[in-house]
């Protein structure tokens, strides 16, 4: 276990030559120090409080004031395996029960389908044992069995070859060895995702029940509004759980798009103020993020983070919040809950994070909200616009810090950042539970070189409809509506105008009746050109320059 805070107190490097007699306790500028080999984290509830450099050689520093939280990188015997974990998929409401979908998780390569013969989703290798074509691209046969478009062999629930076509039915059933089966992932629906365990071996066949995927009570409480939203992210996974843990970017990296608290007195035009997070204790499972007087967060290995707004996360004893929201953050429609409310009034944001491959992650989100009459009534699409824009405007900022990190080397992470204030308690406690416990990265098994990708044009890098509208079965469905819409307005637009060009003047004498068919076709197509802008910047891509802001 260990415990997390910060310290003002400045670090103090030493020479690497510094003896090891020279190692024993003395006093510098009134504080008492010892050597110490190794990074450690600050304890917040004990009289005395330590921080140290982040050198290999360095000082602890005990005082009364912490602030500035360092990184821990020694390691103990207690080691994360990233393979023995589940991992959401997708929320299943954006998941077509009649087609297979491909999806990448540690950098495995899987299709889910939905087997109507068990009525339930399946997750495979996304490789037919045949020729390695991908079975993605199949189809669900009439027998409802994945079919590879390939060869069109078929497998069942179980992953069993079924049917090979090119075999003589006379002949021996080849489609029996065990070499005609594709591997099948052990995989479960809870909380409204589909999730699968990230090994296909017979031994873990059962692991269901044995381990489970970590669980949010609100996300399926019917007095609960979750409205589900799903993202390709271009930068890693270790990047994407950092910013959801940092609170303080908010109010600048998001600014004027997302509700913030305002202190009273405002140092600058956002509103940014000092924070008091710390984090009470790390182990192999994570930790838990607080704040005084305020929400509290935690973090669950590998994947899920998620804040309760109004007082701590497990308010299953009716505990009275303080009122008082978390971080920066104030949801919609708070401003009409009075502080007393908010002891019954709960809103939580929920992120999962899942590592897909070096430099590329995905993002599943819900807001689990038991008040607000407008959540429940507007469509899916409605809400991910205002959610796309949040993740954009920080989104090329985020590619490019992460490749500066990579640049600087990832085990030199604690020498290149500084982090020297409370509002980065959680950053450095996600920092210090990788590298003591889950070896410093995603663990790949060499599937990957460790490069990252090129960075592509901005406009590809921000590109809404591959990253998400592809994969949201509502913002789909919208981007096809109003695409529809688009074209009918043209149509309507050039047929009107044709028919006052064709007509003659004769029959259509009326001043009144010509002008009004010009202005409905000129209306038209101006309307047509406005929704294709629209459909573009919401749909397509939504630039965002912080300095014109």
């Amino acid at each position: 276990m260990e415990t997390l805070t910060i310290s003002c107190i400045p670090t103090l490097q030493i020479p690497a030559d510094f003896g090891k007699t020279q190692s024993k306790k003395f006093t510098f500028l009134g504080y008492k120090q010892t050597l110490t080999s190794s990074f450690s984290l600050v304890e917040r509830h004990q009289p005395s409080f330590k921080t140290f450099t982040t050198k290999s050689s360095s000082i602890t520093t005990e005082t009364e004031k912490p602030s500035a939280p360092q990184v821990e990188t020694q390691t103990q015997d207690e080691t994360f395996d990233w393979y023995a974990h589940w991992y959401p998929l997708m929320p299943v409401c954006d998941l077509d029960r009649r087609v297979p979908h491909a999806k990448k998780v540690l950098g495995i390569d899987v299709v889910v389908w939905w087997d109507r013969n068990e009525s339930t989703w399946k997750v495979f290798d996304d490789a037919c044992p045949h020729r390695l074509a991908p079975l993605s691209e199949g189809r669900i046969d009439q027998w409802g069995r994945l079919q590879c478009v390939y060869h069109g062999w078929c497998f069942n629930g179980s992953g069993d070859c079924k049917f090979i076509p090119q075999a003589p039915t006379d002949g021996p059933p080849i489609h029996t060895s065990k070499k005609a089966c594709v591997g099948a992932y052990p995989s479960t629906v809870q909380n409204g995702m589909v999730w699968f365990w990230p090994s296909s071996d017979p031994q873990y066949k059962d692991i269901l029940t044995e381990k489970k995927p970590p669980y949010i009570p609100e996300m399926d409480d019917p007095s609960y509004t979750c409205l589900m939203a799903n993202r390709e992210m271009p930068y890693g996974y270790e990047v994407l759980i950092e910013n959801f843990m940092d609170p303080a970017h908010v109010p600048y990296a998001h600014y004027g798009i997302m509700q913030t608290q305002q202190p009273e007195e405002k140092a600058d035009r956002e509103g940014g103020r000092p924070m008091d997070l710390y984090i009470p204790k790390i182990d192999i499972n994570g930790f838990t993020i607080e704040e005084q007087n305020s929400g509290q967060s935690k973090f669950t290995s590998p994947c899920l983070f998620y804040t309760s707004l109004f007082g701590p996360i497990d308010n299953s004893n009716g505990a009275a919040s303080s009122g008082k929201p978390y971080g920066f953050l104030k949801p919609p429609g708070t401003e009409k809950v009075s502080p007393a409310q908010r002891g019954q009034k709960r809103a939580l944001l929920v992120f999962f994070c899942v590592p897909v491959s070096p430099g590329n992650s995905r993002m599943i989100s819900t807001f689990p909200i038991n008040f607000g009459i407008s959540v429940k009534i507007l469509p899916r699409w409605i809400y991910h616009i205002r959610h796309n824009l949040v993740l954009d405007s920080d989104l090329y900022l985020l590619h490019l810090e992460e490749r500066r990190i990579m640049d600087a080397g990832i085990t030199q992470w604690q020498k290149t950042c500084y982090l020297p204030t409370k509002s980065d308690a959680a950053v450095v406690g996600f920092r210090k539970w990788l590298n003591k416990y889950a070896g410093g990265q995603v663990d790949w098994r060499g599937k990957f070189t460790g490069v990252l990708p090129p960075t592509p044009p901005k406009e590809q890098l921000l590109d809404r409809y591959q990253s998400h509208v592809v994969n949201c079965r509502s913002c789909n469905a919208a981007h096809k509506a109003l695409s529809m819409l688009k074209v009918v307005l043209q149509v309507v637009s050039f047929s009107l105008l044709g028919i006052v060009s064709a007509i003659k003047e004769g029959v259509l004498s009326s001043v009144v009746a010509r002008t009004a068919l010009l202005a409905t076709a000129l209306l038209c197509f101006a309307g047509s050109k406005w929704l294709a802008h629209f459909i573009y910047k919401i749909f397509h891509f939504h630039d965002y320059n912080h300095a014109l802001v």
